[in-house]
């Protein structure tokens, strides 16, 4: 079974090759704020592509579906959303988490420590591809031309020492984009838009 992982792709959907495959799963910030005609645009786009599933993971960008989730979420028709939620698909299991730590006043986000904990022992052990909008700390997580980890240390420790999963795919910080094994899970930063919002990145097939 072919995976096509994408993220962070802010509006720029009609830019980007995907390939074709069995399941593709974006990792949230398909939209530049969460208005209804961005979320409108990309599933249309999603109605184009030939994938028998579409897994969809909202972002701290995709502001509508933290403020009205009900509606924003009736508005993808092409593809399944998931919210901190759970699926299985011919055996494989799947949990898509929109939240990452704070940083400013965008959506889905906890405060580091104990108030995002919460959310991360919610994640089930053993499942199979976990992703998650915001990366996990010192894994894909800094800027292009800084060096300080950006990503979530308490999701770092449920992903390693807990949920263990094959594959841990994110977004969010652009300048991540790229994949690395450690501890026989297979990280994955799907960003598209650089660090300038670009759309030069590929997406990242990977055979499951």
């Amino acid at each position: 079974m072919k995976i096509v992982f994408i993220s962070d792709t802010h509006n720029k959907h009609k830019h980007i090759s995907v390939p074709d495959g069995d399941i593709l799963v974006h990792c949230g910030d398909f939209t530049g704020m969460g208005y209804t005609h961005e979320i409108a645009s990309f599933n249309a786009w999603l109605g184009t592509l030939k994938h028998p599933v579409k897994l969809i993971c909202a972002g701290n960008h995709d502001i509508s579906f933290e403020r009205d989730h009900h509606f924003a979420k009736s508005l993808i028709t092409n593809g399944t959303y998931l919210e901190h939620e759970s699926i299985v698909i011919n055996g494989i299991s799947f949990f898509l988490s929109p939240y990452s730590p704070r940083f400013l006043r965008w959506a889905f986000m906890k405060e580091r420590g104990e108030d995002i904990l919460q959310k991360w022992k919610e994640i089930p052990e053993g499942v199979d591809v976990l992703v998650t909008h915001g990366p996990p700390h010192s894994i894909l997580d800094s800027i292009m031309f800084g060096s300080e980890s950006l990503g979530c240390e308490d999701l770092y420790r449920e992903v390693i020492l807990r949920v263990k999963p094959t594959i841990s795919a994110h977004g969010h910080i652009h300048g991540g984009y790229g994949r690395i094994e450690v501890n026989s899970t297979l990280f994955i930063n799907a960003s598209i838009c650089n660090e300038e919002y670009q759309p030069v990145n590929k997406p990242i097939e990977i055979e499951i």
